[in-house]
């Protein structure tokens, strides 16, 4: 019964976990973020690292964990000298609303079989959610960080429905990255780092971090880290084999609504309302027009 309304609200992966602590996973996250490697990114580590303890801290009495993703992968535009790339994820409309109002739809219509007090989450909130995908089945964490669904790749949004709802509990996937290391390999500023027999991110060498979570001047060392990605880095996806096959997004609303690979020169010359005008609604506003153009400037001057 989720999976199909879950399908019918426009998501293309859907489970059920269990609304409680995953002790192993807390651990986990506890040990990175003690290692400093959140970087600048405190709303990892302040208080809110507490609440992300115990879906309870979210909502009271919650039972179930609906996960689900929703796709936006769409082919990338070839990469040109002098030219900018934007991660795909950023391509169309700010996704934190179009989750959420299918999450409440969703949880409307559960609504209408059950009644039951529910709390919708996107990326914002405090909850450990790839751990919590894995858990309801969609999919293992890969090497590269990103949780992958063996038919459909990685390029999902994730989001949450907690709910006081008792739901049969799905199962973990088993990890098919098996001996592959391409990501790792891959990865320009080798932010993927050995974690004993696992690998974990460290944010502080990470393209997109540095690019779009990180304020301020770029450390001079970082600035040829770039490249010409001005916004997020879609490497270690871009390399994984699952996605080799990855279908695309059907979903209008990440259609893109800029130009995707626009000349540096031209992103240089961008008023704060020219910026405005052709990114607002678009995640490229987390960067800020200050931001953005700190990135351009970067990413002229390695071409200079």
């Amino acid at each position: 019964m989720v999976r199909r309304m879950a399908r019918e609200c426009g998501f293309e992966l859907a489970g059920v976990a269990r609304a409680e602590p995953i002790a192993d996973d807390i651990e986990r996250y506890q040990g990175w973020a003690a290692q400093g490697m959140a970087g600048a990114m405190r709303y990892l580590t302040d208080r809110r690292a507490e609440v992300r303890r115990d879906p309870q801290n979210l909502l009271a009495g919650a039972r179930s964990i609906i996960c689900v993703g929703k796709l936006y992968n769409q082919p990338a535009p070839a990469e040109r000298e002098g030219h900018a790339i934007f991660s795909r994820y950023a391509w169309g409309q700010d996704y934190h609303q179009v989750l959420r109002e299918a999450l409440e739809k969703l949880a409307n219509k559960l609504a209408g079989v059950e009644q039951h007090r529910w709390k919708a989450c996107v990326d914002t909130a405090p909850l450990l959610e790839r751990s919590y995908a894995r858990q309801a089945g969609l999919g293992w964490i890969g090497r590269n960080t990103c949780l992958i669904n063996e038919p459909q790749g990685s390029w999902f949004f994730l989001g949450e429905l907690l709910t006081t709802l008792e739901l049969e509990a799905d199962a973990p996937p088993p990890d098919r990255c098996g001996t592959c290391t391409r990501c790792i390999e891959a990865c320009p500023t080798q932010a993927l780092v050995p974690n004993g027999d696992e690998w974990m991110l460290d944010a502080r060498r990470c393209i997109s971090y540095l690019n779009i979570e990180l304020r301020g001047p770029l450390p001079e060392e970082q600035r040829t880290w770039l490249g010409s990605r001005v916004f997020g880095c879609d490497i270690c996806q871009e390399v994984c084999p699952w996605n080799a096959r990855a279908p695309e997004t059907s979903e209008p609303a990440f259609r893109p609504v800029y130009d995707l690979a626009p000349p540096l020169e031209e992103l240089a010359a961008l008023s704060v309302e020219e910026f405005r005008e052709r990114f607002r609604g678009t995640p490229v506003m987390r960067a800020k027009y200050e931001g953005l153009l700190r990135n351009v400037a970067a990413a002229k001057e390695v071409r200079e």
